[in-house]
């Protein structure tokens, strides 16, 4: 895993290179997605946890902007790139990742999409729930809110693993809200998570958390930890220590044949051919059941093949996002 020295130090480096280039205007420009550089000399236990996130937002090496929508339910946290006049793009984060796991995709989902990455109301992240949302249906009113706060009426949605869950839900109540969508390893999506040891390695992490057990953990859910960044590591180990579980997340269960059926829109299922979450039966049920579906098995990559396999996953996309 890199050391905490040599990533400063790279990211110093970066900075160096950016603010000798260009004019004027794109320098301050590019300093802004470098805001929280203050942060990346800390010691990450000293750090509180919006601390942590912010830290790891320097691996967003690109402009960006911060928004947050109040909402009946509570505040939400969005975190917005791309050209203003562009296609927008949704992103909803896996659990306990929040909307800073995008940072391997980001610069290329947002060269030809504005894109709205939001945090979670119900995990450990920028947004907060007043603890009024307690029923799916509560939650998927509050994306609502957050969407006609954001001034979306017709936009593609990209979720992983929980996020595809709820991108699933919300593309099936409103289905003239998605132009495309796209599923990184949803899940209890299309198939209910088979027993496994790397299931069972996560149930014990869940419950107790702890530092000991954390690479453990990680590596049942990536295919080499030693890719995933350690500003993101250190953010998302203290989103599990903090993290509480919700009745929701016992409501997440596959939706049926006749759900997927009525999906009209462009579909794209990715998984990695190292996850426990979802298989190759998955990827059968995709193919027999949703009408109008793209499907892949991304090499040498776990549950987070979005980091695992970044460039092969951002390739997709882009590809599938531009038809």
């Amino acid at each position: 895993m890199i050391s905490y020295t040599k990533q400063i130090g790279l990211i110093a480096l970066a900075m160096v290179a950016l603010s000798c280039a260009g004019p004027n205007s794109e320098k301050a420009n590019e300093a802004k997605a470098h805001k929280y550089a203050y942060l990346l000399d800390k010691n990450p236990d000293s750090l509180s946890y919006i601390e942590l996130y912010n830290r790891a937002l320097n691996l967003w090496e690109i402009p960006f902007e911060e928004i947050d929508c109040e909402t009946h339910f509570g505040k939400a946290h969005i975190l917005v790139t791309g050209p203003k006049d562009a296609p927008p793009l949704v992103l909803l984060h896996g659990m306990n990742a929040s909307s800073t796991m995008w940072y391997p995709n980001i610069e290329s989902l947002s060269k030809d999409h504005r894109v709205y990455a939001i945090d979670f109301l119900l995990e450990v992240n920028k947004s907060g729930s007043n603890d009024e949302a307690e029923e799916t249906s509560d939650i998927m009113n509050w994306y609502q809110e957050v969407f006609s706060c954001l001034g979306l009426k017709e936009f593609s949605i990209v979720g992983a693993s929980r996020g595809g869950w709820l991108a699933t839900k919300i593309a099936l109540e409103n289905p003239e809200q998605i132009n495309k969508l796209v599923l990184l390893s949803p899940a209890q999506a299309i198939i209910w998570i088979p027993p496994s040891q790397k299931m069972l390695t996560n149930i014990i992490y869940t419950v107790r958390p702890n530092r000991e057990d954390l690479r453990k953990s990680l590596e049942s859910l990536s295919h080499n930890v030693d890719t995933i960044s350690q500003l993101y590591i250190d953010q998302y180990y203290r989103a599990t220590t903090q993290a509480e579980l919700n009745s929701s997340i016992f409501k997440m269960q596959p939706f049926d044949e006749d759900e997927w059926a009525s999906l009209a829109m462009p579909v794209l299922l990715l998984i990695g051919d190292h996850d426990f979450i979802n298989n190759e039966k998955s990827i059968e049920l995709a193919q027999e059941n949703i009408p109008n579906v793209e499907t892949a098995t991304i090499s040498r990559a776990g549950h987070f093949l979005s980091i695992d396999q970044a460039a092969e996953v951002n390739k997709r996309l882009e590809a599938f996002l531009a038809k």
